[in-house]
């Protein structure tokens, strides 16, 4: 628990710095004298960055584990925050996006591994503890950006690299806590329980099914982390303030949902919570364009909630049915998230230039009945058959065991 903790602390602080951009966006818009468009490829930029090359990293670090490069791919995001906060210039602001999401790009796929070698077996649970911390870390980021940089100017966004500081130390204890597991691991040739693979169709199926609930989860999601200050302001005519703490009662709906998500599919299945989370939502983004203000924010909450449990099943789902390539797997699905998300976030900004906000969000609101794809997900056993490791499986792959020699 006391790892689980810390790498979620750690996905606070990340996920605390990215939603700087976001939270940030009226003032950048200000600024630089940006469309709606532009603003997009800010985040088209640094989500691209991310989705690229975080299946890579976790498919080189499943075979070469590499426990120290959380802290090293903090210091990135490190790096891009305090560009971020001097850029002279739009193309440098795109490079500041881009530095964040290189950080990204190595903090995710590894410190999901880790969250699944301290979970005990409990794997739904131990992602959701993770995940918690990357959505409580995006509902703060609003709130603290209207307290500490709106009204004084874009350069205070450099306060929050004390938060990349003390994510670095964090992640410093938990890489070396990483590192010994490995060392004993392979020294002990561990013998791990692992789920029985599945029939190369079945897998190749499923993940098609598992990319097209990623698609409608987050091309969706992209509407509204994106542009709903946008909308509110417009539809509504709210100040940017109370546009602001508006996402944070959105984001931390987010942050609830996705701490509900992974003990419920550990106790009653994951693709009974991918089903009900991404199709059983779809009423409520129909009705949300189409109401009054209370109503606007209480449905996004709702949304949130319903939506944001999926993610952890998902993750655990496609661990499950690729055992032998859990930073893959976790890199592909984290870069789906950042990928997706961030063209989506560009397509919608060119959508709504072409024709508004409100109609981006009539839109979209279509996109969770894609979720009718969860009935043809196969059921992934959990039988477990015991198989020799060799060391470097260990290390990446053999979370129960790791968990069961007091790691």
């Amino acid at each position: 628990m006391a790892v689980l903790g810390g790498i979620s602390v750690a996905h606070l602080l990340n996920d605390l710095i990215q939603s700087l951009l976001v939270a940030i966006y009226p003032l950048l818009q200000a600024d630089f004298a940006l469309s709606f468009l532009q603003v997009g490829l800010i985040t088209l930029t640094y989500q691209i960055t991310a989705s690229l090359l975080q299946p890579l990293i976790g498919r080189f670090t499943d075979r070469h584990p590499l426990p120290y490069s959380l802290p090293v791919g903090m210091t990135f995001t490190l790096s891009g925050l305090l560009l971020l906060s001097r850029a002279p210039s739009y193309p440098v602001l795109l490079l500041a996006a881009a530095l964040v999401g290189v950080g990204s790009s190595v903090f995710h796929p590894e410190s999901s591994r880790v969250a699944r070698m301290a979970s005990g077996g409990q794997f739904g649970l131990a992602q959701s503890v993770f995940q918690i911390g990357g959505n409580a870390g995006s509902a703060l980021g609003p709130l603290l950006a209207a307290w500490v940089i709106l009204g004084r100017g874009r350069e205070h966004v450099a306060w929050f690299a004390i938060a990349a500081l003390v994510a670095i130390v964090v992640l410093v204890r938990v890489s070396g806590w990483y590192a010994r597991s490995v060392t004993r691991a392979r020294a002990k040739k561990a013998v791990s329980a692992e789920p029985v693979a599945h029939a190369r169709g079945v897998v190749a199926r499923a993940m098609v099914i598992l990319t097209v609930l990623c698609f409608s989860k987050f091309v969706y999601m992209a509407s509204i982390s994106t542009y709903y200050e946008f909308y509110l302001m417009d539809h509504f005519r709210l100040s940017l303030h109370d546009a602001q703490l508006a996402l944070f009662a959105f984001l931390g709906a987010v942050a609830l949902g996705t701490i509900i998500g992974g003990p419920i599919g550990d106790r009653v299945g994951r693709k009974r919570v991918i089903w009900v989370s991404i199709l059983g939502v779809a009423p409520f983004t129909l009705a949300l364009p189409y109401v009054g203000l209370e109503a606007t924010i209480a449905l996004s909450v709702v949304i949130g909630v319903v939506l944001a449990s999926a993610f952890p099943a998902i993750v655990v789902f496609g661990q499950e049915l690729m055992p032998e390539h859990i930073g893959a797997v976790s890199g592909l699905f984290y870069g789906l998230s950042f990928g997706l998300g961030g063209l989506a976030a560009a397509g919608w900004g060119w959508v709504a230039d072409l024709e508004s906000v409100e109609f981006v969000y009539r839109a979209s609101a279509f996109l969770p009945l894609l979720g009718l794809a969860a009935v043809f997900l196969p059921d992934v056993s959990s039988t477990r058959v015991k198989a020799n490791l060799t060391p470097a499986r260990s290390a990446s792959e053999g979370a129960p065991q790791v968990a069961k020699l007091g790691l």
